[in-house]
């Protein structure tokens, strides 16, 4: 929002402008397009009044919104479709922003139809909806990264994305350094022989983490097989008192026929 020094400058611009534009603003009107300008920063507007100066007809709020939030660094509906389209590719990294993202979501029940064309007029038009709104809220873009498989990728992404001014460069050297691979260490190298097989040389202090894990291992199976033989002694002895059982309820039926 602007600050008061700011919106003082905002009304001599539009004054200036509306004089440009062959226009007469009153003050009334011009305190109020400062009061439905002030969500946007400055240089937004400054290059708005520019590019309304330019293209001349009249000096509206609309016409200067209109400028304002085509700067705002969203992407037009096209380009948002494309980068919607990147994230079908799990080992892809994508840079995309909110509005793509929700849009995306409305619109990938029909894209898992197989509708290709329904999808990107439901994505369009869902995308609209979402930047008009965020745009009427005076929100700024957002850009987010969604992170692939591939790590070669993840690198050209980000680093385009930088270039792009879509995420700040600061934050781009955070995303890198999160995502980067540390290299595989001697012990790693040793766990993987593990499972592959090959021949390595792990620290004495990894040899030790094996050795207690190995003596575990050796530890649960010794208390899995000495669980196995009490269960069978067990069951062996329900079997026995099963047929003690029933050995005597044959016997009483025996004597309760002879009886009768």
């Amino acid at each position: 929002m602007l600050n008061d020094a700011q919106q003082e400058r905002l009304l001599l611009s539009l004054f200036a402008t509306a004089e440009v534009m062959g226009q007469q603003l009153t003050q009334a009107a011009a305190l109020l397009m400062v009061e439905d300008l002030r969500e946007y920063t400055e240089p937004v507007l400054t290059a708005a009044l520019r590019s309304c100066r330019i293209e001349g007809g009249r000096l509206t709020v609309a016409s200067i919104l209109k400028h304002a939030q085509s700067a705002d660094g969203r992407p037009g509906k096209d380009e948002a479709w494309a980068i919607a389209m990147i994230t079908n590719d799990e080992f892809e990294t994508v840079v995309l922003t909110d509005e793509i993202q929700l849009a995306l979501a409305a619109a990938k029940p029909i894209l898992d139809g197989g509708d290709k064309i329904g999808a990107r007029m439901a994505f369009i038009d869902a995308y609209q909806r979402f930047v008009s709104q965020a745009r009427e809220d005076a929100k700024p873009v957002n850009w987010h990264v969604s992170v692939g498989f591939d790590a070669n990728r993840r690198t050209q992404a980000i680093t385009k994305a930088v270039q792009m001014q879509r995420i700040p460069h600061e934050r781009g050297q955070l995303y890198l350094a999160d995502l980067s691979i540390a290299p595989v260490t001697e012990d790693g190298r040793a766990v993987a022989a593990l499972l592959t097989g090959e021949v390595a040389r792990p620290s004495p202090k990894l040899r030790e983490k094996l050795a207690a894990v190995k003596e575990s291992m050796l530890a649960m199976r010794r208390a899995s097989a000495e669980k196995k033989a009490k269960l069978r002694i067990q069951a062996a002895n329900e079997l026995v008192g099963r047929r003690a059982l029933l050995i005597q309820q044959s016997e009483q039926l025996e004597v309760a026929r002879s009886t009768q």
